[in-house]
């Protein structure tokens, strides 16, 4: 009768650090575990980091048209056109009595000497020529200005239309202030007259006002 061989002790040695059927059924279950985890943690950030496309929001209303925004101001303009204003005639003064200038060509000059029969007489050529002022807003002293305590005498021209409209202003002696000129400009354009009449016709004029601005002390 044989003797069998002697067992290998490498396989004895292997057979000690390899896990029993128990345990093989143990890591094929954590590694089936930590699979499905991963999944969730996947499919959670891909959740969470869904962006929404244009497209996707709720139709618009039909016919609904989305006016454009306005156009920015240019810099040396305020952005609402009154956030750099006083208190409405606030320390302005308006010289009533300002002189105009030589009337133009074609109309009648209240200074001509009366060599003239026909010619009426001075003051009622004077009274005809000269537009004569209906509604005059008040200008209004920059809050900048009366901060800075800037003050000036602004001298403007006005060049009245035949529908008593100042067709435009120019500022003949400035206030050595910008802001000052500008100022009396705007509010002389909203400015309404009485057109100048000639032989009971409107016909355009020309007319010199004087604006003060006086910063309270």
């Amino acid at each position: 009768m044989s003797t069998p061989p002697p067992p290998n002790p490498w396989r004895r040695k292997l057979a000690a650090f390899l896990p029993a059927a128990r345990g093989w059924w143990l890591v094929a279950g954590a590694v089936l575990a930590g699979l499905l985890l991963f999944a969730l943690v996947l499919s959670g950030k891909r959740e969470r980091f869904e962006f929404h496309r244009a497209g996707d929001g709720p139709p618009g209303t039909p016919g609904q048209v989305f006016e454009p925004l306005p156009a920015p101001l240019p810099a040396s303009e305020s952005a609402s056109g009154m956030q750099d204003q006083a208190g409405e005639g606030e320390a302005v003064r308006i010289d009533q009595h300002a002189g105009a200038p030589a009337p133009p060509e074609g109309m009648v000059d209240p200074s001509a000497a009366p060599g003239a029969g026909a010619s009426p007489p001075p003051e009622t050529a004077a009274a005809a020529a000269v537009p004569r002022l209906l509604s005059a807003p008040q200008p209004e002293y920059p809050r900048s200005a009366l901060r800075a305590g800037l003050t000036g005498r602004v001298v403007l021209r006005i060049d009245v239309g035949t529908d008593g409209r100042p067709r435009e202003v120019v500022v003949v002696e400035s206030s050595r202030h910008r802001v000052l000129d500008r100022a009396a400009v705007r509010a002389v354009q909203r400015w309404r007259f009485e057109p100048a009449m000639r032989d009971g016709v409107a016909v355009p004029a020309t007319v010199q006002q004087v604006i003060s601005f006086d910063a309270p002390r």
